[in-house]
């Protein structure tokens, strides 16, 4: 087992760097929130993503304000949350803005459907759902999207695809 020393706390409390240093220590399930129409859609690969509720069904999306999706969710009042399965590593990196590509480029070559919210939703995700943006809260970097969950699906026999110390796994082969 290793043990890292805690670094010396600054006065306003843990600098940035030691702090994403810890929280590479939890496992987090790999989405995709993505949003508007062909043409003019926007997505981004994200682990900070969570049930908020299931009375009415909630999720919450943490997304950083400078993310091309940002204003992109708010104008659209709408976007959907991805859960990522094992074979899809190669979609959460496009997504991260590895090779390059942004905007509605990300989403070439994949398969996309509508559901309720208009929202695109990755065909062969792990689970999707399907979000109309109910609330919107700023804390420093970032915002907190709240959305009601109008729709969803998944497939049973995938596995997920998880990021864990900077890293994908897949659990079938760790």
């Amino acid at each position: 087992m290793t043990f890292v020393e805690k670094p010396a706390a600054a006065s306003a409390g843990m600098d940035a760097e030691s702090y994403r240093a810890l929280m590479r220590h939890q496992a987090g399930a790999v989405t995709v929130i993505a949003t508007g129409e062909p043409g003019a859609r926007a997505g981004l690969t994200a682990t900070a993503v969570a049930s908020l509720s299931d009375n009415p069904p909630t999720i919450l999306a943490c997304i950083q304000r400078k993310s091309g999706a940002h204003d992109r969710i708010a104008q659209m009042k709408a976007f959907s949350v991805n859960v990522l399965a094992s074979d899809q590593q190669a979609i959460a990196e496009r997504f991260a803005g590895r090779g390059g590509s942004r905007g509605d480029a990300r989403f070439a070559g994949l398969g996309w459907l509508n559901l309720t919210s208009g929202a695109p939703v990755l065909e062969g995700a792990l689970a999707s759902l399907d979000c109309e943006l109910i609330d919107r809260h700023e804390f420093t970097t970032h915002s907190i999207f709240i959305g009601r969950v109008l729709d969803g699906r998944f497939r049973a026999e995938a596995r997920p695809l998880l990021y864990f110390r900077g890293d994908f796994w897949d659990l079938g082969r760790r």
